[in-house]
Order: C-alpha cells, then sequence, then structure tokens
C-alpha cells in the first residue's frame, strides 16, 4: 500500500493513486525563525503590530484576525509614496534560532509526508495588509510603476526569505505559500492585470524554491480563481490549495489537471458551520467526489489554509469521510490507509 506521501505523487503526476488523496495527511506545515519576530494576535486580542508594521485585530466573534486601517494605524498613507512607509522587517536571524526549527524539518517521516515551509501573506495580502484593499486595488490605476516597484520590493525580500529556508531547513522538501486572489465568486483583478503585476514576480520565487530543493510548490488562495489557473501554471505552482467549490472542479481538474493539482472543493459555507453534522459533511464530500470523478489532480480538502476547521470535529469528519469514499468506492482497506499524527492548526 503506498503511504499518504507516495499516493500524492501518483495524484499529482497523473499516475495511479491508490485512494483520494486526503486534506493535509501528505504534508506537514512548518515554521521558521521570523515568527518569532512577527506578533499575530490570538483570539480576543485587538492591536498588535506585526514585524512590518500593520496593526491587527482578532475579535472574538469572527473565525480569524486582520488588519486593522483606520487613518491612524494604516501603514501606507499613500501609495504613490509608499518608500517613505514601508520598512521591510530584518531577516537576519541568529544561527541558535535557526537550529530551534531545524530539527522540526528533519523530524518528519519523510516516507508518509513532505516537510513544507509555511510562508504568509504574500505579496497581494502584504501589498494590501500595508495600505488597506480598497486603496491597493486604486493603486493599481492611479499609480501603476509605483506599484510595480512596490510589489519588487515585497518580491526582493521573499527570496531572501527563501535564501534563509533553503540555506538551513536540508530536510525542507516542500513550500505552503500563502496569497489570497479573489473572493468566492471572482477574482480581484483581471487575468491581464494579474500576470503583468505578479506573474514574473511569483515565477522567481517559486522558480528559487524548485531549484533549491522543493518538489511542490503549494499556494494557498481560498478563492475564486480559475481564470488565473493558466498564470498559476506558468509561475511554477504545483498544488492550488484552497480551490473553492464555485470555480467548477470537475471542469478545472479536467482540462488542467494534467499540469496543476487542485486542493479543495469543501468551503466553510459548505461544511465549516455552526449546523454541521458528520451526515452533511459525508454527503457534501460524496457530491463533490462523485462530480470530480477522478483522485488525479485533485486533493479533496478544506479550503481554509491550513489543517482544522473554524468549528469543532468539521475537519476530522472530513477526513473520515473522504477515506470511507475511498474504501467504498476504490476498494481501499481501512487498515491500510496512513496518516500524519494528529496535525491540526486551526
Amino acid at each position: 500500500m503506498l503511504t499518504a506521501r507516495q499516493n500524492v505523487d501518483e495524484v499529482i503526476k497523473g499516475g495511479n493513486p491508490e485512494r483520494y488523496a486526503n486534506n493535509y495527511e501528505w504534508i506537514q506545515l512548518l515554521f521558521a525563525p521570523f515568527y518569532m519576530h512577527n506578533p499575530t494576535p490570538q483570539k480576543g486580542q485587538e492591536d498588535v503590530v506585526d514585524a512590518w508594521g500593520v496593526t491587527n485585530s482578532w475579535p472574538g466573534n469572527v473565525p480569524g484576525p486582520f488588519p486593522v486601517h483606520t487613518p491612524d494605524k494604516v501603514v501606507i498613507k499613500d501609495y504613490e509614496n509608499w518608500r517613505d512607509y514601508v520598512k521591510a522587517p530584518s531577516l537576519d536571524f541568529p544561527e541558535e534560532e535557526w537550529n530551534i526549527f531545524a530539527p522540526q524539518y528533519d523530524g518528519v517521516d519523510h516516507e508518509q509526508a513532505y516537510a513544507a515551509a509555511f510562508y504568509a501573506p504574500g505579496m497581494f495580502e502584504r501589498m494590501h495588509h500595508c495600505g488597506g484593499i480598497e486603496n491597493a486595488m486604486m493603486a493599481f490605476y492611479e499609480c501603476p510603476d509605483e506599484v510595480h516597484d512596490l510589489i519588487k520590493f515585497i518580491k526582493d525580500w521573499e527570496l531572501q526569505f527563501a535564501e534563509g529556508l533553503c540555506s538551513h531547513f536540508k530536510g525542507m522538501d516542500a513550500i505552503f505559500h500563502h496569497d489570497d486572489w479573489g473572493s468566492m465568486q471572482s477574482t480581484f483583478m483581471s487575468p491581464a492585470m494579474f500576470e503583468d503585476f505578479f506573474g514574473d514576480a511569483y515565477a522567481e520565487v517559486y522558480k528559487y524554491y524548485h531549484d533549491h530543493g522543493c518538489k511542490y510548490v503549494v499556494h494557498h488562495s481560498d478563492s475564486y480563481g480559475a481564470t488565473l489557473v493558466p498564470t498559476m501554471i506558468d509561475m511554477g505552482i504545483d498544488v492550488w490549495q484552497g480551490c473553492m467549490y464555485s470555480n467548477n472542479l470537475p471542469e478545472l481538474v479536467s482540462k488542467y489537471g494534467d499540469k496543476i493539482t487542485f486542493m479543495g472543493g469543501f468551503d466553510g459555507a459548505m461544511i465549516d458551520r455552526p449546523d454541521a453534522t458528520k451526515e452533511l459533511v459525508k454527503e457534501c464530500v460524496y457530491k463533490v467526489l462523485d462530480e470530480v470523478g477522478t483522485p488525479k489532480g485533485f486533493i479533496p480538502c478544506i479550503a481554509q489554509g491550513g489543517p482544522g476547521s473554524v468549528f469543532p470535529d468539521v475537519y476530522l469528519w472530513l477526513m473520515d469521510a473522504i477515506d470511507e469514499y475511498s474504501i467504498e468506492k476504490m476498494g481501499v482497506k481501512k487498515e491500510d490507509i496512513t496518516r500524519l499524527p494528529n496535525q491540526i492548526m486551526f
């Protein structure tokens, strides 16, 4: 029987997977010294300032933290003059701090799973976290040259971040990178504008990871993004995680599944909600897997960008239902299914 890692290799390369890859069973998300110096709020905390100077809050009645863009707290007051406001944090960490994290990468069972560095937020999110999404979107039209320069500034910082990861973590063989590029129903910009501003920048960063030992680039964007898929492929993305149900997964897998793997299909509005039941989750799983119709080029997964769910038990119900589908439809034996130990992050 294939391990979770071996099975997902068959999924991604269009080989002969023995079952559906299941959520994050095949990838272990790990961290780096930067996150020791980049404060983030816990649930119920307000006005926590991160390493880029962005103020974030996490009110108790919402699923996660978000930036605060009141005039007194927003970092970029004027995108045309962003250099006056944006100061990139240092990436010069002592070896003792790198040594804290290195054993985690080496300690992953590499027969079972990939050891992936977790990176968030990406270039677009970093840009609008600093200045507010409304002002950021207007800046693409009002001062495109300055926005190109800002994206290059962020990209160059990301490359330094990547160099630190790849030079210190020899056990790292994948990257899990966040950057949300749309809402549930549409992208935030046209495919042409997206390619113009972000295509080359991401291609450079993702080429660096591929060239330095990362077999897979997994990009998280829990959104609609079907129209961006050709650019994602050109960027070097191997797996698009967060691909929401609204993207017409059967069509995407059929059209592009030999070039990029789609990891998602289960949006929060579908299953991760206060009235969720095990039966509801199983019904959604069977519906989506029946529609897609193949384990090749598709990893059924919760849309959010990490293992877990907002409401208790939903993630575990989802994993169980996917395995039950493989047992029922593909003849897999329950005892032959291997998973990483409980790795819920959220």
